[in-house]
């Protein structure tokens, strides 16, 4: 078996056997394309490495890359792991406030950014600066295996700051994802469409281990659903990652049933509860063994995988643990009966130290045997495949039961004058909590509360039907797709 490498070490292998191919192509929703030669991405990345040295990034040091999607953004990425650093990608468009909080969480060495301000003694680096470090020496640099190689910031219901190291060596084995393994469907040499935001953990990492396996990478600068199936067909595709808020967009399309979606091997997706309406509609596109599911979490500590085959026969699974034990426990931490909803925590074989570290908050939830939860809930069926609810801070208490918001969310989405629903918890004198529906309306489409209520009523128990209805345009989704309910206080209180 191949020795695991460094990230920035194995692009310069490909590089040296496949240097005219394409190693990146741009495409903007509006503008042109453009491509990176996998010689052209080797000798970039060196050239961003030796600037980023220059400033004083090296091993154990971190740099965050606080950049749109584009070709910037991965040769930063890439050009830190040349040199031994911790890459930290962030959003581009952060507030001043949660600016200097990661800053100070993170204490990086440099921050690629274009108008960020950072402290001293980090240095700011913008997009012009990384384009006059194209006059610097592009020839290869010494091997190294970045240790740690990656952290990402948490989008967490809190509202503080918060970041998740990997505290293992960031190093690729050809055919093996980092801290996962092998992946069903995903082989070397593929098309892969990056069409989510590269600040979140899903969408960064795939693109680097797809790079790592010598994809060809298609990027975007934003999901938009009809250019994501343009380039699909344009560049044949054949593997992508999407989360559900995106899958759901895209199977809305008018038209899409005569566009050409064949070339697809693989649709990887996470992130979210899937609804299982919207998951039996992509398996019947594609075909059962072309869809994927993982659940996980950015602290690495296990996870799960169902094919489409065996989602089937197991309908709402997000499947059994992969290398993972599973328990579920209720609030006396004891493990609760096969098909009690509790509180998941999970344990990764593979593991052979920690898997993460949080800069801001204290450790998540662990045994002491080493199960670690992050505060999913689910249950386990007879089988062993989890079925996922939602988090403790999520569930709705409507006068003593226990409404999960993903169940009547995706009742909802199945309403075809809806483009996005969420469902959160609002104070009620008589209940403690009574469900609450905030919907997006689909375009063109019009539809009352009172027909969304009936809507939900004739396939949800009484106590999870919504008591009122909002609408909103749109919600309150941060790039990767995931719900900020913080943001959905109805807006007349």
């Amino acid at each position: 078996m191949d020795e695991p490498v460094g990230f920035g070490t194995r692009i310069t292998e490909i590089a040296a056997r496949i240097p005219g191919r394409p190693a990146v192509t741009f495409a903007p929703v509006h503008g042109e394309e453009t491509v990176l030669s996998w010689a052209e991405l080797e000798a970039r990345a060196n050239q961003t490495a030796r600037l980023l040295a220059a400033h004083g990034a090296g091993p154990g040091r971190a740099v965050i890359v606080a950049l749109p999607n584009g070709p910037a953004h991965l040769l930063a990425a890439i050009g830190a792991w040349k040199l031994g650093a911790m890459a930290v990608p962030l959003k581009h468009s952060l507030s001043p406030r949660e600016r200097a909080d990661l800053i100070g969480l993170v204490d990086p060495a440099v921050v690629v950014a274009a108008d960020w301000e950072v402290p001293p003694p980090a240095v700011r680096l913008g997009p012009a600066d990384l384009e006059a470090g194209s006059a610097l020496d592009a020839g290869p640099l010494p091997p190294v295996v970045p240790h740690p190689g990656k952290a990402v910031a948490s989008g967490g219901s809190t509202g503080g700051a918060k970041v998740i190291v990997d505290p293992r060596r960031w190093a690729h084995s050809p055919g093996k994802a980092l801290g996962i393994g092998s992946v069903q469907g995903l082989r070397a040499g593929q098309t892969q469409l990056v069409a989510g935001a590269l600040f979140h953990n899903a969408p960064f990492c795939w693109a680097h281990f797809g790079l790592c396996e010598e994809h060809h990478l298609v990027l975007t600068d934003r999901f938009d659903a009809a250019h994501a199936v343009d380039l699909i067909e344009r560049h044949r595709v054949q593997f992508l990652f999407m989360a559900p808020v995106m899958m759901h967009r895209v199977m809305r399309l008018p038209g899409l049933p005569d566009r050409d979606l064949s070339s697809i091997e693989t649709l990887f997706h996470t992130a979210a509860p899937c609804p299982a309406w919207l998951k039996r509609a992509w398996i019947d596109r594609l075909g059962p063994e072309r869809v994927i599911e993982r659940f996980g979490a950015s602290e690495a500590v296990g996870n799960t995988f169902i094919t489409g085959a065996e989602w089937l026969a197991h309908p709402g699974s997000v499947g059994r643990g992969e290398r993972t034990h599973i328990r579920i426990l209720g609030e006396d931490g004891r493990d609760l009966p096969t098909g009690e909803v509790g509180e998941i925590f999970t344990r990764s074989l593979d593991a052979t130290g920690p898997t993460y570290e949080y800069l801001g908050a204290p450790p998540a939830d662990t045994t002491p045997d080493g199960y670690t939860s992050v505060g999913d809930f689910g249950r386990l069926d007879e089988e062993g495949y989890l079925y996922l609810a939602d988090r403790r801070s999520d569930m709705i208490n409507n006068g003593g039961v226990n409404v999960y918001p993903a169940e009547v969310e995706a009742v909802l989405s199945e309403h075809p004058a809806v483009a996005d629903a969420a469902v959160v918890g609002l104070p009620d004198a008589e209940y403690g909590r009574r469900v609450h529906a905030v919907v997006q309306p689909t375009a063109g489409h019009r539809v009352t509360e009172a027909e969304l209520v009936d809507f939900c009523r004739a396939r949800l128990s009484s106590e999870k039907v919504p008591r009122s209805v909002e609408f909103r345009d749109p919600l309150p989704r941060d790039a990767a797709g995931k719900l900020r309910r913080r943001g959905l206080v109805p807006q007349e209180e």
